[in-house]
């Protein structure tokens, strides 16, 4: 049963953000703009340094933005932060070596208040389950594979049913075949969630497999140079990554990313447009 509150969507207008560091400054985005409507999933993708999981944490609140402005819903990032309507899942899965799977997911919960008014309505038990860990609850971290620990890592950042999940990488470090499986389980997390999403990737085909939306960046400085839509079906299944559908979407990426001249023989070769 999805949770009766209303998600919101991510907006990025005109930003742009400066480093400052011993007398040099770096332009790692400029001029960022960016919509993602409610209750939808979108990712970013662009070369390593171009500024990816910056925008991420603007969006958090984690960082300022030099110039522009960003929304969640009719909020700035700080009041969607003191709301507790930010659930963030890291590259790492960041669990506390010393507390237990249950333990970690209600984290937030020793931080927030047991008592929140944004404590999920489903329990903490439940939530384990609808990551695929029931009969793990009293497991440390080290008994758990990295694919469990970040199924850990993305039910705490739903304890406090946020109305925006943002993803940074969280399945880079796994294997090819754990990395699909957690995609597909993903999805149905956040479709059961009803939450806005936002994932930072490398990953081409992860980006159109997992999304609505495709914002594609340039190198640093980091500049919005596309948007994909993808006009796959929902819910998602691995069988559509043999579309038409799908490898087109996945060209008009690279398109952006490398542009059509220095793609043209990754296109004219379809097995490489299938690679994760």
């Amino acid at each position: 049963m999805l949770d009766p509150r209303v998600s919101r969507d991510i907006r990025v207008q005109d930003v742009t953000m400066v480093y400052h560091s011993h007398g040099d400054s770096v332009i790692a985005l400029e001029r960022v703009n960016m919509h993602v409507p409610t209750g939808q999933f979108a990712s970013i993708i662009g070369p390593s340094g171009c500024g990816k999981s910056t925008l991420l944490r603007l969006i958090a609140d984690i960082l300022q933005p030099h110039s522009g402005q960003v929304t969640l819903g009719s909020d700035t990032p700080r009041a969607a932060r003191h709301d507790h309507a930010l659930g963030f899942v890291f590259q790492s899965p960041t669990l506390l070596p010393w507390r237990t799977v249950r333990q970690n997911v209600e984290l937030p919960l020793d931080v927030a208040g047991r008592d929140s008014t944004r404590r999920s309505a489903r329990s903490t038990d439940e939530l384990i389950e609808l990551v695929g860990l029931k009969g793990f609850e009293k497991a440390l971290p080290h008994q758990l594979s990295g694919g469990m620990q970040q199924r850990v890592a993305i039910a705490r950042a739903l304890v406090l049913t946020p109305d925006v999940l943002l993803l940074d990488e969280p399945f880079g470090a796994l294997d090819e075949i754990t990395r699909q499986r957690m995609n597909i389980e993903m999805l149905r997390i956040w479709a059961e969630s009803g939450t806005t999403a936002l994932l930072v990737t490398h990953s081409i085909g992860e980006a159109i497999f997992m999304s609505d939306q495709v914002y594609v960046m340039s190198a640093r400085p980091g500049r919005i140079v596309s948007v994909v839509d993808v006009p796959l079906p929902r819910p998602r299944t691995l069988d559509m990554m043999r579309s038409h559908v799908f490898f087109d979407c996945v060209n008009r990426v690279r398109d952006g990313l490398f542009g059509k001249e220095e793609s043209t023989s990754a296109m004219s070769r379809p097995q490489a447009a299938e690679a994760y």
